[in-house]
């Protein structure tokens, strides 16, 4: 039976719905009342299967229209941002009408920041089918493309009409993203949520042989401590910043990368471990905590590897991130497991000895 919880204050409260086969005509019927067209957007990499499942459902009650992104993060450029809104104003799509982000993080992404800035915002539905975006930016309202500059630097805080959950499509997941969408499970364990990091210890290895019972409770564990968060905080003027522990550092290889190298949890894991470390080294937790957060990502098997990357060539990077106050760096550290902070108070050689294998 699928779980339900909501997110979001008062009049932008939205419901998310998580279950095995929730893609269906009771969860997705109310989201589609009161619209004329529906834009469905997905990239070349989504199963056709699903986004078939999700055109059956909407055709019988709106009229249906697609967009196929390349697979990728570079798919959330400028240049497909401008091309989905030309597609919009081309066919007529007015307030009225609705977009459904079927896909990945960055499907949902581009599709959320469209819906925030056609005609100054239409309605959107997420549909999630990574685990990374059904466990993370499916929920929150944070939408957004990428520039030369940096990952994620244009964007708005805009909710969904609703998110629709399914885990039975993570068996498409090719093994690789399944693993890399765990890093955003290990993320709210680490910041918030200490039954969480227990329960991953405890049952490692059901999950890496994706037991979809262990999995649904994971999934609703992590979205329960974001959606409790972001209903506190919807545009990140405080607690909700915390949501970006290892991010400051995982954009930075990331865009270090341009996008090609490495998958953004890879990514993000090995930003786990570099503000772990700045942690430790700043005495805010202990040699043994520390020691506890890396066994816990070497457990769900992350290359925690940092060799290959220098300070000086991801400084450019660190120093564009969006948690820059009055020109001082906000870092998410932890003070013990479960538990992140931010400050910008911080010794400046920790950044680069953070980096250290």
């Amino acid at each position: 039976m699928a779980k339900e919880l909501f997110a979001g204050q008062s009049k932008n409260k939205y419901k998310i719905v998580i279950g095995k086969e929730a893609i269906s005509i009771k969860n997705l019927a109310p989201l589609l009342k009161d619209h004329n067209k529906t834009l469905i957007i997905s990239d070349d990499g989504v199963p056709q299967k699903i986004v078939k499942k999700v055109t059956a459902i909407c055709k019988s009650s709106t009229k249906i229209s697609s967009f196929v992104l390349q697979h990728g993060e570079k798919a959330k450029s400028l240049q497909n941002f401008q091309k989905i809104l030309n597609f919009l104003a081309d066919n007529n799509f007015d307030r009225t009408d609705l977009i459904i982000a079927v896909g990945g993080g960055v499907v949902g992404d581009i599709s959320g920041y469209v819906a925030s800035s056609y005609l100054r915002g239409i309605e959107f539905v997420q549909v999630p089918t990574t685990l990374l975006a059904q466990v993370d930016s499916s929920v929150g309202g944070k939408t957004a493309i990428n520039i030369s500059a940096g990952k994620n630097l244009v964007g708005a805080f805009y909710n969904p009409k609703g998110v629709i959950i399914d885990t039975s499509v993570l068996r498409t997941l090719p093994k690789k993203e399944f693993q890399a969408g765990l890093a955003e499970v290990i993320k709210y364990a680490l910041i918030k949520n200490k039954s969480l990091f227990v329960f991953l210890e405890k049952h490692a290895q059901e999950i890496l042989l994706m037991d979809y019972q262990i999995i649904e409770e994971i999934i609703y564990a992590s979205i329960q401590t974001k959606a409790r968060i972001v209903t506190k905080d919807e545009k990140e003027n405080g607690i909700r910043a915390i949501l970006n522990f290892g991010h400051t550092f995982g954009h930075a290889i990331e865009a270090h990368g341009k996008y090609k190298k490495i998958l953004h949890g890879e990514a993000v894991a090995k930003g786990m471990k570099i503000a772990s470390r700045i942690s430790y080294l700043e005495n805010l937790i202990s040699e043994k905590e520390y020691r506890k957060v890396i066994a816990l990502l070497k457990i769900f098997k992350f290359d925690l590897s940092l060799s290959q990357y220098k300070y000086v060539e991801l400084k450019p990077f660190i120093f564009r991130d969006k948690k820059i106050k009055a020109g001082k760096l906000n870092l998410v550290l932890l003070n013990k497991i479960s538990n992140a902070i931010v400050t910008n108070s911080f010794n400046a050689q920790n950044l680069q000895k953070g980096l250290e294998d």
